[in-house]
């Protein structure tokens, strides 16, 4: 053997099979060439077959043609920014909404919110899971504050 076998891929074996098709070989002899050459790495029996009875047909492309069904979401910076917003405008946004606004499924909503923008849902509205400096800041003094008001009241 010249090369490793595993060097050979999907698209390189099924040319070698396209190759040996047109030198009018049938699809045992075609296997069992793959078989020697390549050896565990060889395609089965029933993918030569398969691939034989495409090249009768006329279809000789060698690479895999695209399969249909949904593709992936990806969700890109400017999506979750704009998820962001959403949640910022109205913190009581339902999931389902947000996804319908942005066309995105309402799981990848979910492991937005909770795992790229770190928020939960806390009686009806998303808040961050933990508070930054500033906001931990900003919430200590308006916690002074509101105890100095109802102390003087109580007074």
């Amino acid at each position: 053997m010249l090369g490793d076998a595993r060097d050979f891929n999907n698209m390189e074996t099924r040319a070698v099979t396209k190759f040996l098709f047109q030198q009018g070989k049938a699809p045992k002899e075609i296997h069992a060439i793959l078989a020697e050459t390549l050896g565990g790495h060889a395609p089965s029996y029933a993918t030569v077959k398969n691939w034989v009875a495409q090249f009768k047909l006329g279809d000789f492309f060698t690479c895999d043609a695209p399969r249909p069904g949904r593709p992936k979401t990806v969700i890109t910076p400017e999506i979750i920014d704009q998820l962001h917003e959403l949640i910022l405008e109205d913190r009581r946004i339902s999931a389902k909404s947000i996804a319908e606004q942005l066309g995105i499924s309402r799981e990848r909503v979910g492991s937005v919110i909770h795992e790229d923008l770190d928020m939960q849902k806390l009686s009806a509205k998303w808040i961050p899971k933990c508070l930054n400096a500033d906001q931990n800041v900003n919430g200590a003094s308006r916690l002074s504050k509101n105890f100095e008001f109802f102390s003087a009241r109580s007074k």
